[in-house]
């Protein structure tokens, strides 16, 4: 072969090569580009994320649960963000697709439960508490949970009976000795409310909301004395002394046995003279149901 020849076939072959190598090239970097971005955040992102607001963490926690939706840990960041920023109907959405792929988990399933609440969705939540307490029998804030959604539909009861077996497994669980307290309030055992109230207001995590519960079953049983020392701890005196007015108000008849007393004498009733006026004052003062 001349040299000519062999000169033109070898930038032939130089050409050919660095066409290749120019139409693998993008391709290369695409791909790169695309392991990258699907790479999963690190601690230290994903932290980050968690300090910002809830808007921002939506999305973040949004990107990451595309890159994996098996990964659980995104799945309930990202449900938790969109039930706080009220978005209830895609949590709800997040949730039922990542039980799908891990239907024991505790975790998702609270979860949901307590985004059913929040969207007012109690016989589901209560479902989802339920199932909860099979998966886990042993977490006493399940059968907590539970206990609210009993409460919230009028089964004082079957609340109660939850309740009880979450303190045999935390006795002192705070919440739930309130909202055992106020589910026995609703089932008029002021007595028994006012025991697990001040079982909760001694623990070092209650907060002002245990207090003045506990202040307001006292309040119920007419000793506001008593109301009024245990609710100033927690707010003005002012404030106290309106609230047990108004308890007040509300639980005394209009009129006190002295009043009542003094008053001038009703005026005697005519005399009923036939069976049919006899029967019309009995219809007249039989209670109405």
């Amino acid at each position: 072969m001349s040299s000519a020849k062999t000169s033109l076939a070898l930038l032939a072959f130089a050409l050919a090569a660095s066409a290749t190598a120019c139409a693998t090239a993008p391709k290369d970097e695409q791909a790169l580009a695309l392991r990258e971005a699907m790479k999963p955040a690190s601690a230290e992102e994903r932290a980050a994320a968690n300090r910002a607001d809830a808007l921002t963490r939506a999305n973040f926690w949004a990107k990451e649960n595309n890159k994996d939706p098996e990964d659980i840990t995104s799945a309930l960041e990202f449900a938790r963000a969109l039930r706080e920023i009220g978005s209830h109907d895609r949590a709800i959405d997040v949730m039922s697709r990542t039980l799908i792929v891990h239907p024991d988990s505790v975790d998702a399933v609270m979860l949901l439960g307590r985004i059913q609440m929040a969207k007012g969705d109690v016989p589901n939540a209560a479902r989802a508490f339920n199932r909860a307490t099979q998966i886990e029998p042993e977490r006493a804030e399940t059968w907590a949970a539970l206990g609210t959604t009993y409460d919230r539909q009028g089964y004082h009861g079957l609340a109660q009976t939850a309740y009880l077996k979450a303190l045999e497994l935390e006795p002192a669980r705070t919440t739930t000795l309130t909202n055992y307290g106020l589910s026995l309030v609703l089932s008029g055992d002021l007595a028994g409310a006012e025991a697990k109230l001040r079982l909760a207001a001694a623990n070092p995590d209650a907060t002002s909301r245990v207090t003045e519960n506990l202040a307001l079953v006292l309040g119920l049983q007419g000793r506001f004395d008593e109301m009024k020392t245990v609710s100033g701890a927690a707010a003005p005196e002012a404030v106290v002394d309106q609230n047990a007015a108004l308890l007040r108000s509300l639980i005394q008849p209009a009129r006190s046995w002295d009043a009542l007393s003094e008053a001038e004498p009703a005026k005697a009733a005519p005399a009923v003279k036939t069976p049919a006026q006899a029967e019309s004052a009995k219809r007249t003062l039989r209670p109405r149901s």
